[in-house]
């Protein structure tokens, strides 16, 4: 192991470079490599929370308390012809500081909005930007729906947290009530694009992709290479697996499948399986515009009402997918499972298979023939339950839709044996993978899930104690601590409550080119194999396989390796931005499904207590909404941030996270997903399952260690607690 640099090399080493520092820059000046560089992340961690520098957005890192040394910012005001600017990447609670740019002579005046590369110099008094290059102009580009009054036309934006209109001098071809895209400039705005009626049913996941800026169209030589793509034969030296009765395990309404099962008894002990992943690096090449698309995009994103691919419908559908009674292209991860669920003798091999059907989960407990599979899978989970990975009580909702798209109800997705049963195999085959590339010394794209900081604990500390659920300090951080605590939650709303608490301490999963580990899954080594149709991850793993085992045309291309981090972090942000697209628009169906029932009594529970007011979750839908300070009544609430607690100033009743309500709806907006609430008849009335509103004082919830079970059977029985991110991490 190479020696790590002292801290006060590193930071002589940041306040020193004239340019823009990050871990890999770090590790290239002092020499260190492979998963050395893992110790040099933990340390560049421990040294942020101690306060020495401060981690930025794009692993960059700076001395603490300050700006990086060249950094992009924004104009945002001109002041007796100075212009002053903020940092355009800030993650700090704290105010951005303003900067004092100093420009170029002879060059153009900046102006508002303007975006600029700048070196950074700390004045004692502040900062000044030299400026070093003009980046361009910014130009927001807003969705939000066209109003109209005396005074003209205004844009009402979509998201509930802008909570400003802006003047629109520009509709062009738009109506009053439309919603449209808007490009803004300060507070003033112009339409560029008509999107049609806000409150049509189908409007609503446009409104997501929109604004998270999805890419939802295909260009036309996307398209054409695709065409093209599906229709290559499957090539030569392929093992022939058409003779093996594999199958699907999918939703009813799947229509890309991706992985396939068989399963038999091994003569040697144990089972043998054959895990077939679709063979997406056979069909989209590296350098082509079909490849360059799939990069962009990233991934799939999937809402109630349709599916945004990450390839075009006649690959993604059609020649990609594992169809039944069809001649597919496969990556297939032969496997063996002793008989205690560990792994060994993987080998991975390109195969043309035919499945022999594709069954949605209901069917599987009972679908003839498979007992060896579900014996495996049995061995699988015991070995799962032995390495404890985290295990939340999270209910994923269900939207239901008629077939004019508009809610019918919002249910709970049912978890089966089967869902657990595919999602331990894609698991195996997804470890086996990032090991056999380790072995082969070949780069890997990890998916990496840290251990949570130290914040992060102290902050979910604080909230359980606000619930009187203990959490001791000075115990060692593994996912068995928080399974613990869970399981001696007796009441289940509040173990759902306490469990999503639990995943927002979590630190986000991400694609990495180090070996960090998956905090997660109890994990050492982790990579995405299995879902090369909807993750381009997954296709980067594939065709380092390809490369390491000489498996033919397809294979990571040296210009991929070199850039291998970088797609890493951009396929990140691309997951990020699909998972907040896909909670935006099911936020915004439960609210399209509770309007109908505006002005009713509701049972809720409160989820967050701030200064600003109350906030909780409809019992059964989900739907979050707020109860704002000025509905509590005339009297004078006091807030208790460290208890988190609101308590009346005359009355002495007090409110606190977890308590249960009966709350009137007053609006819920489609639009926007949000929800408001008020008391029903000006008083709180406290539902049927929970504490009334008190005198201060903490309730005492039930605690007895009664610990949940833990189904591994096969018929007739739910597939037990869900799993962190469920579909994203298999």
């Amino acid at each position: 192991m190479t020696d790590l640099p002292s801290r006060d090399a590193i930071l002589e080493f940041v306040k020193d470079s004239s340019g823009p520092v990050g871990k890999r820059e770090i590790a290239k000046a002092f020499g260190i490599k492979g998963d050395d560089r893992r110790a040099l992340r933990a340390l560049l961690g421990e040294m942020a929370e101690a306060g020495d520098l401060e981690l930025g957005r794009g692993k960059t890192v700076h001395e603490a308390g300050g700006l990086p040394k060249v950094t992009v910012l924004r104009v945002v005001s001109v002041e007796d012809g100075r212009p002053f600017a903020i940092p355009e990447s800030w993650d700090n609670p704290d105010p951005p500081p303003r900067v004092l740019v100093r420009e170029k002579k002879g060059g153009r005046a900046l102006g508002e909005g303007d975006r600029i590369l700048a070196r950074i110099e700390e004045t004692g008094r502040g900062y000044r930007g030299h400026l070093m290059k003009r980046i361009g102009r910014t130009s927001e580009e807003v969705l939000g729906i066209l109003r109209a009054d005396e005074r003209g036309h205004f844009l009402q934006p979509t998201d509930k947290r802008l909570r400003k209109t802006f003047s629109v001098h520009d509709i062009g071809e738009a109506r009053p009530g439309d919603l449209v895209l808007a490009a803004v400039e300060g507070r003033k705005a112009r339409v560029t694009q008509r999107l049609g009626d806000p409150f049509e049913p189908r409007s609503i996941s446009l409104i997501a992709i929109h604004a998270k800026g999805l890419p939802h169209v295909f260009p036309e030589k996307v398209l054409e290479q695709a065409d093209k793509s599906a229709g290559q034969p499957l090539g030569d030296g392929r093992e022939d697996l058409r003779h093996l009765p594999i199958l699907t395990i999918d939703p009813e309404d799947a229509r890309d499948h991706d992985d396939a099962l068989h399963v038999r008894r091994s003569n040697k002990g144990g089972w043998d399986a054959v895990i077939a992943i679709a063979d997406v690096s056979h069909y989209v090449r590296p350098g082509s515009a079909l490849d360059a698309e799939a990069r962009k995009r990233g991934n799939s994103a999937y809402f109630p009402d349709r599916v945004v691919p990450m390839l075009p419908e006649v690959l993604s559908a059609g020649a990609c997918s594992l169809v039944e009674n069809e001649d597919r292209a496969a990556l297939v991860c032969h496997l063996h499972i002793a008989e205690d669920g560990t792994l060994s003798n993987w080998r991975f091999a390109r195969a043309v298979i035919r499945v022999a059907a594709n069954i949605a989960y209901e069917q599987a407990a009972d679908w003839p023939d498979i007992e060896p599979l579900w014996e495996a899978w049995r061995a699988l989970f015991a070995a799962r339950q032995a390495r404890e990975p985290l295990e939340l009580d999270i209910p994923e909702r269900r939207v239901e839709l008629d077939a004019d798209g508009r809610v019918i109800r919002i249910g709970v997705r049912e978890r089966l044996d089967a869902h657990r049963l595919v999602e331990d195999f894609m698991i195996a085959a997804n470890v086996a993978a990032a090991k056999a590339l380790e072995k082969k010394k070949s780069p890997v794209v990890y998916r990496a899930h840290e251990t949570p900081g130290s914040e992060k604990i102290d902050a979910l500390r604080e909230y359980l104690k606000s619930l009187g659920v203990p959490f001791a300090k000075g115990q060692v951080i593994r996912p068995a601590l928080f399974n613990r605590m869970l399981d001696a939650l007796t009441d289940p709303i509040l173990r759902e409550q306490v469990s999503t608490e639990v995943l927002r301490s979590q630190t986000q999963a991400y694609y990495t080119t180090d070996n960090l580990g998956h905090f997660g899954l109890s994990l050492a080594s982790y990579a995405h194999f299995t879902s090369p149709i909807r993750r381009y991850s997954d296709l980067l793993v594939h065709r380092a396989l390809v490369r390491a085992f000489d498996l033919g045309p397809g294979a990571l291309t040296d210009a991929e390796e070199a850039e291998l981090e970088q797609i890493s972090e951009h396929i990140s942000k691309t997951e990020r931005r699909a998972m907040e697209a896909e909670r935006d628009t099911t936020d915004r169906y439960v609210a399209a499904y509770l309007s109908e029932r505006a002005g009713d009594v509701v049972e809720a529970r409160i989820t967050g207590v701030t200064k600003h007011g109350l906030f909780a979750t409809v019992d059964g839908v989900g739907g979050d909404g707020l109860l704002p300070m000025r509905a509590l009544g005339g009297e004078y609430w006091q807030f208790d941030e460290a208890t988190r607690t609101i308590t009346g100033e005359r009355s002495g009743t007090t409110y606190s996270i977890g308590q249960r309500l009966e709350l009137r709806m007053v609006e819920a907006n489609p639009v926007t997903g949000g929800l408001i609430f008020e008391l029903p008849d000006g008083a709180g009335s406290p539902g049927a399952g929970g504490p009334r509103a008190q005198p201060r004082g903490r309730r005492k919830p039930g605690t007895s260690p009664k610990a949940r079970k833990k189904s591994a059977g096969r018929k007739g029985a739910k597939g037990g607690k869900t799993p962190r991110r469920g579909r994203r991490e298999r």
